[in-house]
């Protein structure tokens, strides 16, 4: 049982493995503007996170990743960590996720992980700041980037309406 387990186990490790690259390349002199994920904490083992994870289908650090990797071996306890990233001002397509986070894989098999996730396209306005938002729930799901400052949304909500909870294999 378990030779044949391993392989599955080892395939489903390395997907996570993709690389990611800074959103603003090292040597960029123009203008940018700031984009950060949230996180609503339900317990010191659930939260959701809101987040950016790929800018014109160039994956990113992003909330979720930073998380994982701080909170290693540290068994059900999460803090999340949020990110904040500098971003090109000029107009992109925004890869945004919402979705529910365990501390330890076994809580997240064993209880409900809610996702949803799509693309906006808008040019981000030179210094200004912008916030990833969202909302996971039974009836309603929705992932949004919205202007810190006026709370304006920039595109559109990226929606499910009805559940958004992700089957067993989808964890």
């Amino acid at each position: 049982m378990v030779n044949k387990l391993f392989p599955l186990v080892l395939l489903v490790g390395l997907t996570g493995c993709a690389s990611m690259e800074p959103p603003v390349p090292e040597n960029y002199s123009g203008a940018t503007a700031v984009i950060r994920d949230t996180v609503k904490e339900y317990s010191s083992s659930k939260s959701d996170f809101f987040s950016l994870e790929a800018i014109d289908d160039r994956k990113i650090p992003n909330s979720r990743f930073a998380t994982r990797a701080a909170n290693q071996g540290r068994g059900f306890i999460m803090e999340p960590v949020v990110v904040e990233r500098k971003v090109k001002a000029e107009e992109s397509t925004f890869e945004i996720v919402a979705r529910t986070e365990y501390a330890a894989p076994a809580l997240a098999l064993t209880n409900k992980v809610y996702q949803v996730k799509g693309r906006v396209h808008f040019a981000p306005v030179k210094g200004k700041s912008y916030l990833v938002k969202g909302e996971l729930g039974d009836t309603y799901s929705s992932v949004w980037i919205e202007d810190d400052t006026t709370h304006e949304i920039v595109d559109k909500k990226i929606e499910v309406h009805g559940s958004s909870e992700l089957g067993f294999f989808e964890k």
